[in-house]
């Protein structure tokens, strides 16, 4: 029975007929010779799948002959009775009897089917013939499952190779599923894959993916590794090759192992040609039970013989023991010991090569013929070596590793073994090779790494025969060559520096006359020229009757240490000149602050106004800054009122500052206006500085009129505290002091009334790192009010509870109208 006859439940074909349309024009002579040439085909095909389903339906006769003890014409008559009953095809209820009879991995998909359409029959339709007509749709699409999976199967065991393998899938059990194409891959020793059937794909492509060497990516590759399978949604996204990527792009692609007893056959990957959405578990299980019907097939497999070659020989156990009794290294032959259901449970040590060294100490005939998780049962434990060989037998694919942890592999016996491991399939068998270090050899290897790394050369003298034994690291260290004889104890000061010939004498007569152990440092002037500073540490051996036989001891070259303590003593002295004077430089800018800043002033006389000044240094002395202020009566019986700020620290910027400070002061004496007063003031930061940068408030404070004209450069604005409220004065336009040549300042007027208090300050007073400067200076104005009584007091409780936290100095200057 064909694949059109039983729709599949996710879909079936649709076959075009091949008479001509009524109306259309008449196929020409090659459309009707191609038209006959689909007929004939399409005739064979269901040819094909009617001999398939008289097979079935002629294995289930034989069950009921077998079950009924009947003849073969009575059991056709109870097959056709049963069928019209259970109202099914003959071949549905054959296909139903096997299941039931053989109770294998094609029963148990049947059975997930019928289970999966128990609850749409079960449950009560909610429209009528809809609920019904859907009902019967689920249980034709299981009975349609379960008769494709066997006519699929029935083609498979007819077929005569593996390409007929493949056809039968395709057409019996695929195309319903709306595959297009099929792919069976064989699984090389050596972990390789070798296209053996295929269909639904162009034979050139097929060709040219005939065999695919170890280590390449593919789809099928994957299939190989996972064990559980790869669902893939679509090619495109995967970004791996494999065969037909032109024909179908963006299709979906399923590659699932075939493998039986724990051993992977091959590999069968199907694709679709549109992407792939998830599928139901029922799928999934009719896709591996396709696998295992295809591993079946491919366990039977024989390579083909390439032209030109001999035949291909695989070797089984017998001939892999003659294999590992010619290794130079310690061998196990393994072969799979599979459980009563024939699944891989274990591997038996079917042989032991003669140089094989058990890690426990045990004869090797013990450990011959034993399980290899009874005679090594930690070996699925911390040192994965059982997971390894079951990967190599089920993949083919050779295990390699160096320096592996065996420890604690045999139970109750406490080892540490390291073991170069190598282990590979050859046939039905697998080939283990261990190589355990020598610890000796190890240690002794490790020595010589050290001794090279730390520049160490051995040596030993004997004083009664005079035999003295260099190794290479000494030769290396007087820089003489290797076949040169070694320089004698005695002979020591000869080609050290003069100046160590005390300190050599020294180390020879603690040495050879107090026979204690002694050590010297010298330098050593090697032959070609070079001095190397040497620390040599040696030690007496002595007889029974105490006397000295012969000098043990090492030689190591600490030039690189010698110079690096040099370099850190010069560093040292160096490092404590520059901290002195930093620290000198710190103090003469602090002192020179001072005097010309101090942190209060003398308040000044002027009726009805308080003037208050405040300037609290940065805590660190090394961060000593150029922030200013200043409060003086001019002639004109003004009140000049400013603070600054200029850019950087020490005592450069102290300079500054004072330059400034000064500069401002004699200008506000000619009468001129603040804004006028900052334009000579960046004339003096730009030309006579040396370049500085700084901001700037300026004041001119009338007690007669009681009011203040005032103009900033790229400083905060004044803030003026009236009743409960406090707000900044309106931002006037003004560059920082000293960016340009020339500039012009705007300047604005406040009028202040009894009881007004007004606030000049430096950033140091409210900046933070964490905040922006709007948001601290919010947090200033809520600060300020309510006001103290005194105007010194309302300064000293701004500077106490400040928030800034960038340790920088603060200048604060307050006026406050009585």
């Amino acid at each position: 029975m064909s694949g059109s006859e039983h729709p599949g439940d996710l879909g079936g074909d649709v076959r075009q007929g091949e008479s001509e349309p009524v109306g259309m024009t008449p196929l020409s002579p090659v459309g009707r010779l191609a038209a006959t040439v689909d007929r004939l085909s399409r005739e064979v095909r269901a040819a094909q799948a009617e001999a398939e389903g008289r097979a079935l339906v002629e294995l289930a006769k034989g069950i009921l002959v077998a079950r009924l003890g009947c003849g073969p014409a009575e059991a056709a008559r109870q097959l056709a009775e049963l069928a019209e009953q259970s109202r099914a095809t003959p071949l549905e209820f054959a296909v139903d009897v096997i299941n039931q009879a053989a109770r294998d991995r094609m029963s148990e998909v049947t059975a997930a089917f019928l289970a999966a359409t128990a609850a749409v029959r079960a449950t009560p339709p909610d429209d009528g013939a809809e609920g019904v007509r859907g009902a019967e749709a689920g249980e034709a699409a299981a009975e349609s499952a379960a008769v494709r999976l066997r006519a699929a199967e029935s083609g498979a065991l007819a077929a005569d190779d593996t390409q007929a393998v493949a056809d039968a899938l395709l057409e019996q059990a695929l195309r319903p599923l709306g595959a297009v194409a099929v792919a069976i891959w064989a699984a090389g020793y050596d972990g390789s894959l070798t296209l053996v059937g295929s269909a639904g794909f162009p034979p050139a492509e097929a060709a040219r993916w005939r065999y695919v060497p170890p280590d390449v990516a593919t789809v099928a590759r994957c299939g190989l590794t996972e064990r559980s399978g790869q669902w893939f949604a679509s090619l495109a996204r995967t970004g791996l090759p494999s065969v037909g990527r032109h024909q179908y792009p963006d299709g979906g692609r399923v590659a699932v192992p075939a493998g039986t007893g724990g051993r992977i056959h091959g590999v069968l990957e199907i694709a679709w040609p549109a992407p792939l959405a998830p599928q139901p578990p029922q799928v999934v299980r009719q896709v591996e039970a396709l696998a295992e019907l295809c591993a079946h097939t491919l366990e039977s497999y024989t390579p083909p013989r390439e032209p030109g070659q001999g035949p291909r020989v695989v070797p089984d156990a017998v001939e892999l023991m003659d294999l590992a009794d010619g290794l130079h290294d310690p061998a196990l032959v393994l072969v799979p010991h599979l459980d009563a259901a024939g699944h891989l449970a274990d591997f038996r040590i079917q042989h032991v090569n003669n140089r094989f060294m058990d890690p426990a100490g045990r004869p090797r005939a013990v450990v011959g013929g034993a399980l290899l998780l009874e005679a090594y049962p930690m070996a699925a434990g911390d040192s994965e070596l059982f997971q390894n060989v079951e990967r190599v037998y089920a993949t083919g694919e050779p295990f390699r590793a160096r320096h592996m942890n065996l420890t604690a592999l045999v139970d109750q016996v406490p080892l540490s073994a390291v073991a170069d491991i190598s282990v590979s399939r050859h046939g039905n068998a697998v080939l283990l090779i261990w190589r355990i270090e020598d610890e000796t050899a190890r240690l002794a290897s490790l020595l010589q790494h050290a001794q090279r790394l730390g520049r160490i050369g051995g040596f030993e003298e004997n004083l009664l025969t005079g035999e003295i034994t260099w190794n290479g690291q000494l030769f290396d260290l007087y820089g003489r060559p290797h076949t040169s004889t070694p320089v004698p104890l005695e002979e020591l000061a000869a080609h050290a520096h003069p100046d160590d010939a005390v300190a050599i004498g020294r180390f020879l007569r603690t040495l050879l006359h107090h026979r204690r152990p002694a050590s010297a440092a010298f330098r050593l002037r090697r032959p070609d020229g070079v001095t190397r500073h040497v620390r040599v540490v040696a030690e007496p051996v002595l007889d029974t009757d105490d006397r000295l036989l012969l000098v043990r001891g090492a030689c190591q070259d600490i030039s690189a240490q010698h110079w690096t303590e040099v370099a850190l003593a010069a560093t040292r002295d160096q490092l404590a000149q520059t901290e002195q004077q930093a620290v000198e430089r710190a103090r003469l800018t602090l002192q020179l602050q001072h005097a010309i800043m101090p942190p209060a002033q003398t308040p000044l006389q002027v009726p009805d106004l308080q003037v208050a000044v405040r300037y609290r240094p940065a805590e660190t002395e090394q961060l000593v800054g150029g922030d200013w202020y200043d409060a003086v009566m001019l002639p004109s019986g003004r009140v000049l009122l400013c603070v600054g700020d200029v850019a950087g620290h020490g005592i450069e910027a102290a300079t500054s500052m004072v330059v400034l400070r000064n500069a401002l002061r004699g200008l506000a004496v000619t009468g001129a206006g603040p804004g006028q007063l900052l334009s000579w003031l960046n004339i003096v930061a730009h030309h006579l500085t040396g370049g500085v940068t700084a901001t700037a408030v300026c004041g001119l404070y009338d007690p007669a009129r009681r009011t203040l004209r005032w103009a900033r450069a790229g400083h905060l604005p004044p803030v003026l505290v009236r009743g409960p409220g406090a707000a900044p004065l309106p931002l006037v336009k003004g560059m920082l002091l000293g960016a340009v040549a020339e500039a012009a300042y705007e300047e604005a007027e406040a009028e202040l009334t009894a009881g007004d208090t007004l606030l000049m300050y430096t950033d140091g007073l409210i900046e933070r790192r964490d905040r922006p400067v709007e948001e601290a200076l919010t947090q200033l104005l809520s600060t300020v009010r309510p006001t103290p009584n005194t105007l010194d007091q309302h300064l000293d409780r701004l500077l106490t509870y400040s928030r800034s936290d960038t340790d920088d100095d603060t200048c604060l200057v307050g006026i406050r109208v009585g």
